[in-house]
């Protein structure tokens, strides 16, 4: 078995976005663009667009994909998905600090392990 941290980071941005989109996705001329295609033209490109830009992220809210226009990802370093999730786990690794656990989930954790080594362990 193996165990990537950086692929533990982008499960959990995916998750998220699932997560988010889940909640349900608002449906209205806004989100729709119903005049930005009426101006355009169905079939013409709306990539460039402001209102694409505003309305992209709406239905997941990713923290590591990049889906800003390739000129801006490019002047800000061009990183991929596994570099971004890397430098994520370098973050988490060198800033994050877990709460304790409470003394009363100490205490249920060791009598859980004593309990499966009495089951598991015994003197044949």
């Amino acid at each position: 078995m193996s165990l990537s941290l950086e692929q533990m980071v982008i499960d959990n941005d995916i998750i998220g976005m699932n997560k988010y989109a889940a909640k349900g996705i608002d449906v209205n001329e806004q989100t729709l663009a119903v005049d930005t295609i009426k101006s355009v033209g169905a079939g013409n490109d709306f990539l460039g667009l402001p209102e694409t830009m505003m309305n992209v992220g709406l239905p997941s809210h990713p923290l590591l994909i990049d889906r800003r226009m390739i000129g801006l990802w490019e002047k800000d370093g061009s990183k991929d998905l596994p570099e971004a999730a890397h430098d994520k786990v370098l973050y988490i690794l060198e800033n994050h600090r877990p709460e304790p656990l409470s003394e009363k989930a100490t205490k249920k954790i060791d009598e859980i392990i004593k309990k499966a080594d009495r089951e598991h362990f015994k003197e044949e």
